[in-house]
């Protein structure tokens, strides 16, 4: 059985419409953004008939940059760089998704994300023993590692429909419009021939 890391954003959202997990789980960890994700992640799951769990672990104590609303420390690699986000979100969910019957956690990692230490090939591969090594077993797939944001939603062929509900914004539940996350969210809009730029 699947379960899918669903952010509400882009990359998740044609992971859900492409492999239809049977679970899929977002976490509220305290970032800004998070009622907006859930609002989203919510509105894919119904649509997909897709179950969802939301679950909410007050971290925000841990975070910086974007997503915790305050400077990005010295040694982040963008202005939204969380220490430890991936490997955090990664437990927490794998908790829920084994809880909830599954064998395999499938997350929305795609090959931009490198610019991350943990969105590289070789970080899902190392959490991925990790998690492996550990009682229950669970499997991390990060199905669209090798595509970018736009080839994964070409691949998935994700409806507008469905992909139009995603929340990129990094900074609020309102797109901010200047954010990575929104400025990859319009890049990828552009790059599909959605909208002019």
């Amino acid at each position: 059985m699947q379960a899918l890391l669903l952010s509400g954003g882009q990359d998740s959202i044609a992971i859900a419409f492409w492999k239809r997990p049977q679970v899929a789980i977002t976490l509220d960890y305290g970032q800004l953004p998070a009622e907006a994700e859930i609002v989203a992640a919510g509105a894919v799951c119904n649509a997909l008939g897709i179950r969802h769990i939301v679950a909410r672990a007050d971290c925000s104590a841990f975070g910086s940059g974007d997503l915790g609303g305050t400077n990005a420390l010295p040694i982040a690699p963008g202005p939204e760089w969380w220490p430890f986000r991936n490997q955090l979100l990664i437990t927490l969910a794998g908790s829920l998704a084994l809880s909830s019957g599954a064998s395999e956690l499938l997350i929305g990692t795609v090959s931009t994300d490198a610019t991350h230490s943990d969105g590289t090939l070789a970080f899902i591969k190392a959490i991925g023993d990790v998690m492996r090594m550990q009682e229950g077993g669970l499997q991390i797939t990060a199905p669209a590692i090798g595509m970018s944001s736009s080839e994964l939603i070409r691949e998935s062929k994700i409806p507008l429909e469905i992909l139009c509900w995603a929340h990129s914004c990094h900074r609020s539940s309102v797109p901010c419009g200047l954010c990575r996350g929104c400025r990859k969210h319009k890049n990828v809009t552009y790059e599909l021939g959605l909208v002019p730029f």
